[in-house]
């Protein structure tokens, strides 16, 4: 078969990834768990070789030569497009795919929770979409972004790496740069991006400090900027923050994400009950006052604490997260047990959610 019968299975059987690797069968990642696809065997060097030659270029061929590995997009024509990862392992070639639909999502398609609609339509500030890979954090923001396109004109510039989504002008200006290929990175960027007339920035992934700087300068000025973390809560999102700066610069920077931060949501993708799909959990920290002071004065262990006060501003924990998906019936107890550090706490939400019910 080849990589195009393969996607279209993909496709056909709702899996998010596809796997091909040396001495194993073609693999999928279906709602969270890896199947073998059935009748196939496994793949010789040979077989991942000619994979590869047919989603590459010669330029991309030769760049992987030298650095053994390489990120890149594929498409089929109006049927899929994918984020190709390929990396060298034990001399032979390893290819991990990323399917990505051509339609865009909806906030209310996702499951999200509906302050996510509130927290796109900012006009200025900082908000984070963390997590760790795969958890959705590129979806959530691109559902936020077509949301905007749907409903307010806007100029939004997208900074991705690569670019995933593709979006059509509706009432939004949308431009998309790809990092490596339309501009050198997301640093310089978002410099430039300041310079565009933007209304709403979206930085694929803020990994260094001088994108985290001028994320937070371009917040300042009265943008929107949105941008995604590997945290997988809040306080761990503000304390990776701070780990970026010299300590002589914390307190000043603590001053500006209290001014400027709308939003934390850290995001996980569970297993649906009956393995039809996959739902989101999120922590959602939304600023207001005591957010603010909290962070200004260093109290970052106590934003949990926070977080569960406010709950009906719309802030939630996790554990809330999950107890309210498990009182819904959209996963079960067990799948919600491995996504928390505190089965106890979540529990007694389980129990006080049963006697208000």
């Amino acid at each position: 078969m080849g990589i195009q019968d393969l996607l279209r299975i993909a496709i056909d059987n709702y899996a998010s990834d596809l796997h091909l690797r040396v001495g194993s069968v073609p693999t999928l990642r279906i709602f969270g768990g890896l199947a073998p696809i059935p009748g196939m065997g496994p793949l010789t060097p040979r077989d991942v070789e000619l994979y590869f030659e047919e989603v590459t270029t010669a330029e991309q061929r030769k760049m992987f030569a030298a650095r053994h590995e390489l990120d890149f997009e594929f498409s089929v024509k109006d049927y899929t497009r994918c984020r190709i990862n390929v990396m060298q392992q034990r001399s032979t070639l390893s290819i991990a795919v990323r399917i990505i639909p051509y339609t865009i999502p909806g906030l209310g398609e996702l499951n999200l929770p509906p302050v996510i609609k509130d927290l796109a339509m900012k006009r200025s500030g900082l908000i984070l979409i963390t997590g760790a890979k795969g958890s959705g954090k590129s979806t959530t923001i691109a559902a936020m972004v077509e949301y905007l396109n749907q409903n307010v004109q806007r100029n939004i510039i997208t900074i991705e790496d690569p670019i995933e989504y593709v979006f059509r002008n509706k009432k939004c200006l949308i431009v998309q740069r790809n990092v490596g290929h339309d501009t050198e990175s997301f640093d310089v960027a978002l410099v430039h991006a300041l310079r565009h007339d933007p209304d709403v920035i979206v930085v694929g992934e803020i990994r260094e400090i001088q994108t985290m700087q001028t994320a937070i300068r371009a917040a300042e000025t009265g943008h929107l900027v949105m941008g995604t973390m590997h945290t997988i809560d809040a306080a761990q999102t503000i304390n990776r923050i701070l780990d970026m700066f010299p300590d002589r610069q914390q307190e000043q920077v603590r001053s500006e994400l209290s001014q400027i931060l709308v939003a934390v949501i850290c995001q996980f993708l569970i297993p649906s009950k009956g393995d039809t799909g996959m739902v989101p959990a999120c922590e959602i920290m939304l600023s207001n006052n005591a957010i603010r002071n909290t962070i200004r004065e260093g109290r970052i262990h106590q934003l949990y604490s926070q977080i569960q006060v406010f709950h009906k501003e719309g802030m939630q924990t996790l554990n809330q997260a999950l107890a309210e998906l498990i009182g819904k019936g959209l996963i079960t107890e067990e799948q919600a047990y491995n996504y928390t550090n505190m089965i106890e706490e979540l529990k007694s939400l389980q129990s006080s959610s049963r006697k208000t019910g």
